[in-house]
């Protein structure tokens, strides 16, 4: 299956939040409509299973993913002790190009997707050009030389300084994994209940 390739925010509108991690999204602004000829009706009430397909594809789609891809994440935290919805979160948010994006060196995880494919982000001393590589405690990450002159990741690096997660650190334009997220530094808004229960059907 492709990834999806369409308008920006068309997603955004679907799940109804800003999927595409930018503060001018429209879907930001109040009461934006879905998208479509009747969007604005406004949305639908959805049958159980709706709801937690709705969850699964949100999130999917924040993290940028092929349905095969997540699949394949949550059958890996299904498999760790513990809560499974936050085994997954921790695996989704240990992915190279989300925590180049989290770090604020990238506007969004599809920027910081692009850098990491374009070859763009190091890990210690070696260039990484997965954007599923699986960051550890310790791991330093950096850009290189002309990534650092990109105007949005210029634009970004100062919108983003205070914003940082606290368990990533960064110094100027380099930044490092200090530790594996906590369950309260995981997203609030994603509820990890409806995709178990959407996976265990």
């Amino acid at each position: 299956m492709a990834r999806y390739t369409g308008a920006k925010h068309k997603l955004c509108r679907r799940e109804g939040i800003a999927l595409c991690g930018l503060p001018k999204c429209p879907v930001l602004r109040k009461n934006a409509p879905p998208p479509g000829q009747h969007g604005q009706k406004g949305r639908r009430k959805l049958s159980e299973y709706g709801v937690q397909l709705r969850e699964k594809q949100k999130v999917k789609r924040m993290y940028g993913l092929y349905e095969r891809q997540f699949r394949r994440y949550f059958d890996e935290a299904a498999k760790e002790k513990g809560n499974t919805g936050e085994a997954l979160l921790k695996i989704l948010e240990s992915r190279l190009d989300n925590v180049v994006y989290r770090l604020g060196l990238a506007p969004s995880r599809a920027a910081a997707r692009q850098m990491v494919n374009h070859g763009h982000v190091r890990v210690g001393d070696k260039k990484v050009d997965i954007p599923s590589y699986n960051t550890k405690v310790g791991d330093i990450i950096t850009l290189s030389m002309k990534a650092q002159k990109i105007p949005s990741v210029e634009e970004s690096l100062k919108l983003k300084e205070d914003a940082i997660p606290k368990w990533l650190q960064r110094q100027g334009l380099v930044g490092k994994v200090g530790a594996m997220p906590d369950p309260e530094d995981l997203d609030l808004s994603i509820d990890k209940q409806l995709i178990i229960e959407y996976y265990s059907r």
